[in-house]
């Protein structure tokens, strides 16, 4: 078979199982929305066929470059993934998955802080925050530029550090759950998990809503370890919290 028919042939299956994952993840907690905060939604049906609609074109511009390595692995050896349990110190294991976390939040947050300048926030992520207030479809709804972006570290990090194939599944499992949660208008940890010191760092609903509220702040995507360190985190949304039952807490 040509190259490049196997590479369109890979980036489209690809694409398609990422559309899979988005349907699945996002159909879910959509329904446990309707289950535990029903009528949230109401009045957003425009709102949700129009992340759908963005959502599906970011599947294709995720799957493609991951289907492409996918195919280089396994023919031409180019990336840093490996199968093997003795390949690696066991312990690399979960250092492996921080790393790549670390890394694409690190990468999130100075992007996502650029888009928000005038000029790029018009070009690039309007179309994000056009989700007013949040669903949970809206996670991948971002425009075709914005997708680019968010689609170029991981396939770029399997080509220098090693990862096993079971690892970059946990990673983006946490990516999948972490973007859906932040993103579906409500908290759904309990309060002993948002108000410890876990949640001090580690972002949920009750943070990332924030940003959508205000926009200037709370850029992270994973943790709040850039936004502490450069003055962008404002804390929690407090209609989040409130309508969590969480107001004691500090907000």
């Amino acid at each position: 078979m040509p190259i490049l028919l196997a590479l369109l042939i890979v980036s489209l299956v690809t694409s398609a199982f990422v559309a899979v994952r988005y349907f699945a993840s996002s159909g879910l907690f959509a329904w446990i929305t309707q289950r535990v905060r029903p009528g949230l939604y109401s009045g957003q049906k425009a709102q949700i066929g129009r992340e759908i609609r963005w959502s599906l074109l970011a599947t294709l511009i995720y799957g493609a470059p991951a289907g492409m390595l996918f195919w280089s692995w396994n023919h031409l050896g180019w990336t840093q993934l490996y199968s093997g349990l003795a390949d690696y110190p066991l312990w690399y294991m979960p250092l492996s998955v921080f790393i790549y976390l670390f890394a694409q939040d690190t990468w999130f947050y100075w992007t996502h802080r650029a888009m928000h300048a005038p000029r790029l926030f018009k070009i690039m992520h309007k179309v994000h925050h056009d989700s007013r207030p949040p669903t949970a479809w809206t996670a991948m709804s971002f425009h075709w530029l914005e997708s680019i972006v968010g689609a170029a570290l991981i396939p770029a990090m399997l080509l220098v550090v090693p990862i096993h194939f079971a690892m970059l599944g946990v990673v983006l499992t946490i990516a999948t759950i972490m973007g859906v949660t932040n993103h579906m208008g409500w908290e759904i940890f309990p309060r002993q998990v948002v108000h410890s010191p876990l949640g001090q760092w580690v972002i949920t609903a009750s943070h990332h809503e924030k940003h959508h509220e205000e926009y200037r702040c709370n850029f992270g995507l994973y943790f709040r370890f850039w936004d502490r360190v450069c003055g962008t985190d404002r804390g929690f949304s407090h209609r989040i919290v409130k309508e969590a039952r969480h107001e004691s807490a500090p907000a």
